[in-house]
Formats: C-alpha cells, sequence, structure tokens
C-alpha cells in the first residue's frame, strides 16, 4: 500500500529509455482503446448513438498503436518490453469501467475528456526525451491527434448522436435517474419521516424521558429502514419496469427511511424535555417540506399540492401520536 502511494518500486519518467518510452505508449493506447469499447458497451444498451462514438474513439487508439508498434518494428526490433502506467512514477493512471459505472453520458464524457488531456501531455513530455528525428515527428503528430480528439468528438458526435437523439438520450437517462434512485429514495424518506411520528411523539409525551425516547425513535427508524429496503428489493427485480438493480434501489430506500425517521429522534439525545421536543417539531417542518420540494423537481407534482399533501399527512400522524402519548 505504501510502495503504492508513495511511488516505492516504480520508475522515474525521466530515467526510462526511448524504447522504453515507445512501449509505454503502446501499453497506454491499448489500455485506452479497451477502456473506449468498455463505455460503449456500457451504453449500448440504452444509449446506442453514443455507444457508436466510443467505437470510433477506440478505433482511433488502435491506429495510433499501430503506429507506435510499426516505429518500434524499426528501431528496436519486434519484441516490445513490458512496461505499463503502474510502472511509472507520477504517471497517470486510468479508471476501468467497473469503478465509474454507473456510465452516465455526462460522465464517460468528462472522463474521456481527461484522457485526452492526459495523452497529450504524456507525447508532449515523452517528444522532449526522443532524439531520433523519426520517432519525435510520430510522437509529436499523436501530440497533436490527442489534443484534436475533442473535435474528433464532437464530429463523431454530429455524426452519430444528432440533437434530436442526444435530448432523447438526456431524457432516457434522467428518466433511469429517477426510477432507480429519485422514487425509492423519497418513498423510503416519507416513510421515515411522517410513519415515524406517532411511535416517537407518543413515546415522548408517554414517558417525558428524552433516553428512552431517543432508544424509541432509534429501533423504529432502522426498523423500518430494514423492511422497506427489504421490500423494495422484493417487490420488483427491474427487469420489466425498467426501474434498474433491485439492491441499488432497496439501498436507497433503506437508508432514506432510516435517515427520514433520525431526524426526529436525534434531538432527544437533549436531555432537556421540552427544548428536545421543539427542536424534533422544527426538523420535522424542514423533512416535510423538502418531501414536497423533492416531489416538485423530480416528480412533477405542483408545489402547493405536494406541500398539502405532506405536510397534511403528517400533521395527522403527529397529532395522533401526540394523543396517543398524553392519553
Amino acid at each position: 500500500m505504501l510502495s503504492r502511494v508513495f511511488g516505492f518500486g516504480r520508475r522515474a519518467f525521466d530515467s526510462l529509455s526511448e524504447q522504453e518510452i515507445l512501449a509505454l505508449a503502446i501499453s497506454s493506447e491499448e489500455d485506452d482503446g479497451r477502456i473506449y469499447r468498455a463505455y460503449a458497451d456500457g451504453l449500448r444498451d440504452e444509449f446506442p448513438q453514443s455507444a457508436k462514438v466510443f467505437e470510433d474513439m477506440a478505433e482511433e487508439e488502435d491506429g495510433h498503436r499501430d503506429q507506435l508498434i510499426e516505429q518500434h518494428r524499426k528501431r528496436f526490433g519486434e519484441r516490445i518490453p513490458l512496461i505499463r502506467r503502474e510502472h511509472v512514477r507520477g504517471y497517470y493512471e486510468r479508471k476501468p469501467d467497473w469503478l465509474v459505472r454507473p456510465l452516465g453520458i455526462d460522465k464517460v464524457r468528462e472522463q474521456a475528456e481527461q484522457m485526452e488531456r492526459q495523452a497529450y501531455r504524456f507525447y508532449v513530455e515523452a517528444s522532449k526525451r526522443t532524439g531520433d528525428a523519426t520517432t519525435r515527428k510520430l510522437l509529436d503528430d499523436l501530440a497533436l491527434a490527442e489534443q484534436s480528439h475533442e473535435s474528433l468528438a464532437q464530429k463523431l458526435e454530429e455524426k452519430h448522436v444528432p440533437e434530436h437523439v442526444s435530448e432523447k438520450e438526456t431524457l432516457a437517462e434522467r428518466r433511469q435517474f429517477i426510477l432507480t434512485y429519485v422514487q425509492p429514495g423519497l418513498a423510503g424518506l416519507m416513510d421515515g419521516s411522517v410513519s415515524t411520528l406517532a411511535p416517537i411523539f407518543a413515546a415522548a409525551f408517554a414517558t417525558h424521558d428524552t433516553w428512552q425516547t431517543f432508544l424509541v425513535g432509534l429501533a423504529a427508524s432502522i426498523g423500518a429502514g430494514i423492511s422497506m429496503g427489504f421490500t423494495e428489493v422484493a417487490s420488483d427485480d427491474g427487469k420489466l419496469s425498467g426501474r434498474g438493480s433491485p439492491v441499488k434501489r432497496g439501498i436507497t430506500t433503506g437508508l432514506m427511511t432510516t435517515l427520514g425517521g433520525l431526524g426526529h429522534a436525534l434531538p432527544y439525545l437533549i436531555p432537556h424535555f421540552w427544548t428536545a421536543t421543539t427542536v424534533a417539531a422544527v426538523v420535522v417542518f424542514f423533512e416535510l417540506w423538502i418531501i414536497a420540494y423533492i416531489q416538485n423537481r423530480y416528480m412533477q407534482t405542483p408545489f402547493l399540492r405536494a406541500a398539502f399533501q405532506v405536510v397534511l399527512g403528517g400533521a395527522l400522524v403527529f397529532a395522533a401520536g401526540v394523543l396517543i402519548g398524553n392519553a
């Protein structure tokens, strides 16, 4: 671990020979081609037109690799030394596609732009360390090619992803985000915030003991989170509904349910009863308005209607808890 952090056991870039620089460039182009194809595979089902852009980018990287291999063959023969990014201290690293999932369109485009900038800087520095005129010209040409990749990506995008297709893909990505994260999270937040009001405030007014009330709230919040999470996972595998991974939805629902309940349970860590209750009531007020805002922002529910529904429901549950606690 320490060797990776501090670069122990790695070569300095300045110590590489011209053959090793070519070998490093070859392996880098191969890796970039694989990454672009992985991006294409990850986007193909939902965004087939954008996937074609990254397929073409991968073919461009293959062409660079072939040019580098041919130059190595002319100067140093058939045997290419095994040297990769992780062998060179301070050299940029690439994240494989499975570390940057889910593969949203904006995320992979940003990642691709970063890859191109890093490759450009590498070829500029590599060219400075090369004495052979032919090799230097090749590296300079590749630097210019990487620098122009942004315009290439734009041209490919215009070819494969016209404006109406781009808008369609953006809407599809937003819809998937809402179905997989926003909708389950909102359901969890509503359940956690509203359903725990009655037991928490009933316990508060029945006992006037802040610690016991906190324990009730903690148990209700965690229990509701576990229940809602497993219910979401078991209710729909996402294949027919298109709602996405049941595990992601279950985790989102469970966490938001627990968070919604803990919001007005944590104030009861304050030892003074009326202070804790006042703070909890203020937290409840903000929780309900946040739920109304999310409904309006992502679910297109008119704000006043969302506020009326959520606040009225929360007020009724709150009143029930207070009445039961005072019974």
